[in-house]
């Protein structure tokens, strides 16, 4: 029978479990032998409470990280993941009956209870590139002034700026969707920055430039590919394939990595979107989509406040959405603790504790778990090997569950990376690849103000004859006045970004500026 975490049921024979399932309402993680808990299990309806999966490097967390998938997906609930190291693609392909791997595993699962048995996931592969998987694109309005500010990294004083542009593009109808419209955007607003500021406040060219700047070098890191269309549809992330299991989304991160604010800043924009588009649906009987955060030490390192706070609140109120966040970490401590705090679902692999922050690290990890008479909880995190872990799971009414040491089963998928081939047969079976495959250059804000720019240059190369006329009075010439209206126009805000525009897109030196801030994007359209 099942083990249902009551204390009468601590000594129950575990029942065999199959691609995770130990029942149809919860997922086996694991148990052991002597020393070791008989069974633990995460129940479903507690899946949003979000958790912890922690541990050193080699440890077994990204096995782990695949066991859960695995579980998630056989329940029916879509799972979102980063594959870091190119590891967790074996997802889609069933694991080896052969083999010394094979033998370790079968041994494992006769040890814990576990029926072993193989098969791939519907996986989806995605990648900011469009190289291993699809296009993962959103538009610089959905990413928002806030994430932006995080991933150039500006000072309050040029993330005011960008607020100021964003509300200009917005009053003036110039929709932001690339990197492009965001840096006509801001000549624009610096162009005019004399009348914007007796209503925004003031706007310095040195601002304007240091954000161009910052743009010029997301652009060089590959991040000009993130913004455009077709943006990414959260539906399609939700969705299921047709044996009603659910899909395994996982982002290419290997390269993505070398660019860590990107990475992390996208994927908290994501767990934004989530956030904000999905309506309530208070307390499921299972999670919806389950999102995990591997690196999560890159989302808080040198984060802003305002930014930890964000993160805090939708940690906090994105359950209610049915949607479960797992950090994924080295070591707790590089989750703030008023989000280690809301982590009910906890994983914890060996921590080493070569130094004295190292130790108090580890004491620091021990105590937030509910201790168990049997053993200490400081030396069971210390102690454990490869693919052991110790853990709590939320119980019933959603109590935390007292510290258990356990081996985690193996997962019934590939352990390791696929072949370029079998990847790209994933891609290709995909029903998600004409969608996202041409990105859409529709009419935006560099367009538009493209076009002023063209108005404006083709009324100041006006043949002379319009504007002066040589009329004989006594034998004198005399030149006719630039009528007024013309005049008035000239002061307008419009125009006076549009002669500056023009003069810069029609000499030499301003195709050259243009070609070295935007060229990247004309290149990769």
């Amino acid at each position: 029978m099942p083990q249902d975490n009551s204390a009468s049921a601590q000594d129950a024979a575990p029942a065999p479990a199959r691609n995770g399932m130990l029942t149809p309402d919860a997922i086996f993680v694991g148990g052991g032998g002597p020393g070791h808990a008989r069974a633990q299990h995460l129940l479903l309806k507690y899946g949003n409470r979000h958790g912890l999966i922690a541990g050193a490097t080699g440890t077994g967390k990204t096995v782990t990280l695949q066991v859960l998938a695995e579980a998630f997906s056989t329940a029916g609930v879509p799972v979102f993941l980063s594959d870091v190291k190119g590891d967790l693609a074996g997802l889609a392909r069933p694991g080896s009956a052969e083999g010394k791997l094979h033998a370790a595993f079968a041994a494992r699962a006769a040890t814990i209870g576990y029926d072993l048995g193989y098969a791939g996931f519907p996986v989806t592969f995605w990648d900011l590139w469009g190289e291993q998987g699809h296009p993962v694109r959103t538009t610089v309005t959905e990413m928002g002034p806030l994430l932006l500010a995080r991933l150039l990294d500006l000072t309050d004083a040029q993330e005011g700026v960008l607020n100021i542009a964003f509300r200009m593009a917005d009053e003036q109808g110039l929709p932001l969707l690339d990197l492009k419209d965001l840096q006509a955007m801001l000549v624009f607003v610096g162009e005019n920055a004399r009348d914007i500021g007796l209503r925004y406040g003031n706007v310095s060219a040195a601002s304007i430039g240091a954000i161009q700047r910052q743009l010029l070098v997301l652009e060089n890191q590959g991040g000009a590919r993130l913004f455009g269309e077709p943006a990414l549809d959260l539906a399609d992330l939700m969705s299921t394939a047709p044996d009603g299991r659910g899909r395994i989304n996982i982002l290419a991160a290997d390269r993505l990595m070398g660019a860590p604010r990107l990475y992390a800043t996208f994927l908290l924009w994501l767990l934004s979107e989530l956030f904000e588009e999905l309506p309530e649906v208070g307390d499921p009987d299972q999670p919806r989509f389950v999102f995990f955060f591997d690196e999560a030490h890159l989302l808080f390192e040198d984060a802003p406040r305002a930014l930890v706070d964000k993160v805090e609140q939708v940690a906090r109120l994105i359950r209610s959405k049915g949607v479960g966040v797992y950090f994924v970490t080295q070591n707790p401590a590089d989750v703030p603790d008023d989000i280690l705090g809301q982590l009910g679902n906890r994983v914890q692999h060996a921590l080493r504790a070569f130094t004295a922050r190292d130790q108090k690290d580890l004491a620091r990890a021990a105590q937030t778990y509910r201790p168990n008479p049997e053993f200490e909880t400081e030396a069971a995190i210390r102690e454990v090997g490869t693919g052991e872990a110790v853990t709590s799971f939320l119980e019933a009414r959603g109590a935390p569950g007292i510290v258990q040491r356990t081996l985690v089963r193996p997962p019934a998928s590939q352990l390791g990376p696929i072949t370029a081939a079998e990847r790209a047969a994933v891609i290709a079976a995909s029903p998600f690849g004409a969608k996202y495959a041409t990105a859409v250059d529709r009419e935006s804000a560099f367009e538009r103000l493209r076009a002023r720019a063209d108005a404006a240059a083709k009324e100041a190369e006006e043949p002379q004859s319009e504007f002066t006329s040589a009329r004989r009075y006594g034998g004198k010439t005399v030149a006719a006045k630039k009528p007024a209206s013309s005049a008035r126009r000239s002061d307008s805000m419009a125009e006076a970004f549009g002669k500056s525009l023009a003069r810069q897109l029609g000499t030499q030196a301003g195709r050259s500026i243009v070609r070295g801030v935007l060229g990247g994007l004309f290149k990769a359209r």
